[in-house]
């Protein structure tokens, strides 16, 4: 064979190999995200054969979404944190609440000291122990994010939504993020380094149903583990949930013991028309398919003492951006109050109260309850609107 035939048909093999290779790399993201690679799975809390997928947590560059990132999101020295005296938080009985406190405006009231609070346990008055504010506060947050069918017109919403929230973020926090269709997938494991996070937004792809139950959950424990003792999660969805072997009460039970603040975010009618689900081959297009499940989402951020936004149409994606950027300033704008409960031999759940006597007008948002040490749960979940 002449030499430079030779030449011409191994150039030929070398762009073959790189031109697979690209796309091999292109297209193992979206499998693995859509249950297609298996990588190694994180503790679940739930005892059942699907567990949260985890993908590589070292992602080199990416566009998308994240080419705008500031110079500013990077990885931070954490500020000095105030936490309770390590006596304090050995206390038998020893608890702490986030409270929101804003004025008929729903403006933030932000100016006020220890004695301004009154919290009460079953109906009791208990002393104050443990005061902060929380304007410097890290905090622990976990991103859950829905990436099932009805998500797919919705996705670049989404990615610049939380990349809004993630800006907003203090420096020092924590982050993970989730996506999730019929299972949750871990996209980005714990990390202060906020550029992560951001340039994994690039992976979410809209397929399959939804396991929000499920999800949550798993966020739930996930977040148990962050470094902060302030902790929170953000979920995002557009949907019911039709694919979780939890239930919403397991959810509501597993909040309540954990004290984190569920913050979401539906994108849809709640009041929408449940259509039967339909099978096409092997794809089922579900019912509820414009239908959010605003009476699961209500119930959860009552139950801990956040918010829920309802978005009935994403449009521009503008409302979506600013109800993620309010919830991201907002855990600045908060108090955290600590105190003993009464016989906390007794164990089990308690209801909470905090009022500010001192300002006719402030309305004050904190979880409806607290389970002390390891009783039963002895109220049941409210999960009316």
């Amino acid at each position: 064979m002449p030499l430079n035939k030779r030449r011409w048909r191994q150039a030929a093999v070398s762009v073959v190999l790189i031109t697979f290779g690209i796309c091999l790399a292109a297209v193992i993201p979206t499998f693995a995200q859509q249950g297609g690679v298996n990588p190694p799975s994180l503790p679940s809390s739930r005892n059942q054969k699907g567990s949260v997928l985890e993908l590589p947590t070292s992602p080199g560059h990416q566009g998308g979404a994240t080419d705008s990132v500031p110079s500013r999101i990077a990885p931070q020295h954490g500020q000095e944190l105030t936490v309770p005296s390590r006596e304090l938080r050995d206390q038998a009985g020893y608890e702490q609440v986030t409270v929101t406190v804003t004025d008929q405006q729903g403006r933030y009231i932000t100016d006020l000291q220890k004695g301004d609070f009154q919290l009460y346990v079953d109906g009791q008055q208990r002393p104050i122990e443990f005061f902060r504010q929380d304007l410097n506060t890290p905090v622990s947050v976990g991103i859950l994010v829905d990436t099932s069918g009805s998500m797919e017109p919705k996705i670049a919403q989404a990615q610049a939504a939380i990349t809004e929230f993630v800006h907003d973020l203090n420096d020092s926090d924590d982050i993970f993020l989730f996506a999730f269709s019929d299972r949750p997938f871990l996209l980005q494991p714990f990390t202060k380094n906020h550029y992560l996070v951001l340039s994994r937004l690039v992976l979410l792809h809209a397929y399959g149903q939804t396991a929000l139950f499920d999800t949550i959950l798993d966020g739930l424990l996930m977040v148990h583990h962050g470094h902060y003792d302030k902790k929170a999660l953000l979920v995002i969805t557009d949907g019911m949930d039709n694919s979780s072997q939890s239930d919403l009460n397991k959810v509501i039970a597993q909040a309540r013991r954990m004290g984190v603040l569920v913050y979401s975010i539906g994108i849809g009618d709640p009041n929408a028309p449940s259509l039967p689900s339909l099978a096409i081959g092997p794809f089922i297009v579900n019912g509820d398919i414009d239908q959010v499940d605003a009476r699961t989402l209500k119930a959860l951020s009552t139950e801990t003492g956040a918010k829920t936004y309802i978005i009935r149409e994403v449009g521009d994606g503008r409302a979506l951006r600013e109800a993620c950027a309010t919830m991201s300033r907002e855990l600045r704008e908060q108090y955290t109050v600590g105190f003993v409960a009464p016989d906390p031999g007794r164990g089990g759940y308690r209801s909470l109260r905090v009022d500010v006597p001192s300002r006719a007008d402030a309305s004050v948002r904190v979880r409806k309850g607290v389970t002390v040490g390891g009783g039963s749960e002895s109220a049941s979940a409210d999960t009316s609107p």
